[in-house]
């Protein structure tokens, strides 16, 4: 999965024709091409999905002799990819017949109606049962029912400059057993490397998902023993109104921000820091410590653009504490996309056939090693060649035991946003940690119809 943002109706008005006018016509058109629509990186020297999608492409037409492929990348910001993919699956005029999907929003497109059900495919196709259980949920709707087919997963962890622990006395081998241990890991790259910054948390509502998911959950879900889910109860159906843990991750951040141990307020609050992190901070050696994602090599392979063949020298890994260092010890979040065909396409069933070209073993393997993601498909996991294949991958695989998924309900996206708010008001300074956390749980409240329930 990439970093995810949440959207507005504001700029879903504003995007509107934009929209319509990048992405072309539907795909009722023509009964023998199957219109292909994906998010294509704004960075134009990052290809890794072209790629793969131009080789699908030509095992495809080739099996499927008079058949047709037409690919319909929207090239958008996440948030605005989100907003011009709903907008085309509202038509059938625009509506292509396969679309990616996030995990995060899959469920608000499926109360939308913009997504049809595949289990009737599913049914008829074997691999399916190759695929992992969690995966296959996330792409469930409330109805039980599955929209989408996972191309994989993704876990997170701690990114480590090695050259940057050694100037500060860090060992190597550096893995911390609680909250306290990170900081005081920043703290001490602060006080011994000055010039570099000593830890970057994404936050506030320029980064979207990424601060909601990446930083914020990764800190509230370590907050627990990880019996309970900290943002929802599902045995009452409701939304989980702040709470200790709620307050202890707002302050977490806080602390970074307030000590400087993160980027500067302006750099971290720039919807681009993302790409400065991977594509500059990490391999320039200006970052000591990021908590960040599986995903980053894919940018440093080469053919990338931004090729870093020394990274695995450079950077070292560690699991992300439990607050206190409680069972079980560490915390990963995960989420992923996957490939849904719009409720609203003129071609399903050769959609459906390219998804099975995409999804044999070898295709999802081949993808998951371009695009540094994790397997959902058991053979594929079990398989040495993927294990191997690229540095770090054994170890955010692992992370698959302790990981975690969203609550990714419909109401989700908009939680997610009063997350955001929550933490760029600590970030900035402007609200207490407690001011922070009392208008998030207002915010909870209009969002949910009231549907909380307090801790």
């Amino acid at each position: 999965m990439r970093p995810t943002a949440a959207f507005t109706p504001l700029l879903a008005l504003a995007l509107t024709a934009s929209a319509l006018t990048a992405c072309g016509g539907g795909s009722g058109g023509d009964p023998d091409t199957v219109k292909v629509s994906f998010k294509q990186s704004t960075d134009n020297s990052i290809k890794v999905m072209d790629t793969y999608l131009a080789d699908i492409r030509k095992q495809f037409e080739k099996a499927h002799p008079g058949k047709k492929v037409e690919f319909v990348p929207i090239k958008a910001p996440d948030s605005e990819y989100y907003t011009k993919l709903q907008q085309m699956l509202r038509s059938p005029k625009t509506a292509p017949d396969l679309v990616y999907e996030d995990t995060f929003l899959i469920n608000s497109d499926i109360t939308s109606g913009y997504l049809k059900p595949l289990d009737p495919y599913l049914a008829k196709w074997p691999d399916w049962n190759r695929f992992i259980d969690t995966a296959k949920a996330a792409a469930k709707g409330e109805d039980g029912k599955t929209y989408g087919v996972p191309d994989g997963t993704d876990t997170r962890g701690l990114w480590f400059d090695k050259d940057i622990f050694a100037k500060a006395g860090l060992p190597a081998d550096w893995q911390p057993k609680t909250w306290k241990d990170v900081l005081s890991a920043a703290r001490t790259i602060k006080q011994k490397v000055p010039g570099v910054i000593p830890l970057n948390v994404y936050t506030g509502k320029p980064v979207g998902e990424a601060a909601t998911m990446q930083t914020f959950e990764m800190l509230l879900y370590g907050t627990n023993d990880g019996s309970t889910d900290p943002l929802y109860d599902k045995n009452a159906k409701k939304w989980i109104a702040g709470g200790q843990g709620f307050e202890d991750a707002l302050a977490f951040v806080e602390t970074v921000y307030k000590e400087k141990l993160g980027p500067d307020v302006s750099d971290a609050l720039d919807p681009n820091v993302m790409t400065r992190v991977r594509g500059e901070w990490l391999p320039q050696g200006k970052l000591g410590i990021a908590l960040d994602g599986s995903w980053l090599p894919q940018d440093w392979l080469p053919g990338s653009g931004h090729e870093w063949p020394e990274w695995s020298k450079k950077l070292g890994l560690a699991a992300m504490p439990t607050q206190n260092g409680q069972a079980p010890g560490k915390v990963s979040m995960s989420g992923g996309w996957t490939w849904s065909i719009p409720a609203k396409a003129g071609n399903p069933d050769l959609a459906f056939e390219f998804i099975k070209t995409m999804q044999t073993k070898a295709n999802a393997q081949k993808w998951y090693v371009a695009n540094s993601g994790i397997a959902v498909r058991e053979d594929v996991a079990k398989d040495p060649g993927y294990a191997t294949a690229q540095p770090g991958t054994a170890f955010f695989t692992d992370l698959v035991r302790s990981t975690h998924y969203r609550p990714a309900y419909p109401a989700y996206p908009k939680v997610s946003t009063a997350i955001q708010e929550a933490m760029e008001g600590v970030t900035t300074g402007d609200v207490s940690v407690d001011e922070a956390a009392s208008t998030y749980v207002d915010a909870l409240k209009d969002a949910t119809d009231n549907q909380v329930v307090e801790r």
